[in-house]
């Protein structure tokens, strides 16, 4: 048996259960939750990002959620940082950690042990980088990175216009390819025993069903009021966010609400699409279950 602390995953596509499951494990185990979701980590805008109420929580500790104001940025590294220091704090009670979320990046980042240098940064570049690429959604970046790289042009083509130019301004900074960069970054031993369950559909028309639910959920919540809030202010989080960028064309009166909601459930279904395919090709030793039909829990997590 390895003597390595036991980190337990529960990831996948948004609107599979992930939070519920998590909970009911921490529960069992005498866990907390991590949250693991790059914009669970911002306040004031809990229905876009789908943060669990407190009730929802049952009880649960959960770390890494509505923690920084929205605007303030957040990196992969820092997600990182603040994870493994969380996960100390667990252990060190006597815990189970439970990682919960589906940002894959930060994910594989945390439970792979990538390291992040320092010098591999340059803020003022990303800036002209990104500025160039929105004009063409990145296009001409990943072509360029597909002649060095083609394995991981693949990768980051359903990865979004900020990892296509952060892939190339490390390479201009350092001169790593993203497969030679991430190379390097795992050669060191990940200090834990992971189990990752991964939460999907087998029939895609079930999932792309239970998302329009939870769209109608967020919505009847107050998700409108909430995008409300940000309509105007210059905070890039909001703007990225799903469940409020979608709306704010029809806040601005330029599109019916009807119009916008279409928009937020095909935006949510193509997200959650992404994720499946990040899911299946890049985390390590995954353990699928398939919340259309009866499953179990892999070995070694109850017994």
């Amino acid at each position: 048996m390895s003597k390595k602390p036991l980190l337990i995953g529960v990831t996948g596509c948004t609107g599979t259960g992930k939070t519920a499951l998590g909970i009911t494990l921490c529960k069992q185990l005498n866990g907390e939750v991590v949250s693991c979701d790059s914009m669970q980590v911002y306040a004031d805008m809990p229905i876009a990002t789908a943060q669990p109420s407190m009730e929802e929580r049952g009880g649960i500790k959960h770390h890494l959620m509505g923690f920084l104001p929205p605007g303030e940025p957040y990196s992969v590294a820092r997600y990182c940082e603040d994870a493994n220091n969380a996960i100390a704090d667990i252990i060190a009670k006597g815990k189970q950690a439970v990682i919960v979320g589906g940002t894959g990046l930060y994910y594989n980042a945390l439970t792979q042990n990538l390291r992040f240098a320092p010098q591999d940064s340059d803020t003022g570049l990303r800036e002209e980088l990104r500025a160039a690429a929105e004009a063409d959604g990145g296009a001409e970046l990943l072509a360029k990175i597909k002649e060095l790289d083609p394995i991981a042009a693949e990768r980051l083509r359903t990865g979004g216009i900020a990892r296509i130019v952060r892939a190339w301004e490390r390479y201009l900074v350092t001169g790593l390819t993203p497969s030679e960069h991430d190379e390097q970054s795992r050669r060191e031993e990940s200090p834990y025993e992971i189990r990752t369950i991964v939460l999907d559909c087998r029939k895609r028309e079930e999932l792309y069903e239970r998302l329009d639910r939870r769209v109608d959920q967020m919505l009847a919540s107050g998700l409108w009021e909430e995008a409300e809030r940000f309509l105007g202010k210059q905070t890039p989080t909001a703007r990225q966010a799903i469940g409020h960028k979608e709306l704010f064309p029809a806040l601005r009166g330029e599109i019916s609400r009807e119009e916008a909601v279409e928009n937020l459930k095909r935006a949510t279904r193509r997200y959650a699409k992404r994720q499946r395919t990040w899911f299946a090709h890049q985390t390590l030793n995954p353990h699928f279950i398939y919340i259309d039909e009866d499953y179990r829990l892999p070995a070694g997590i109850t017994d």
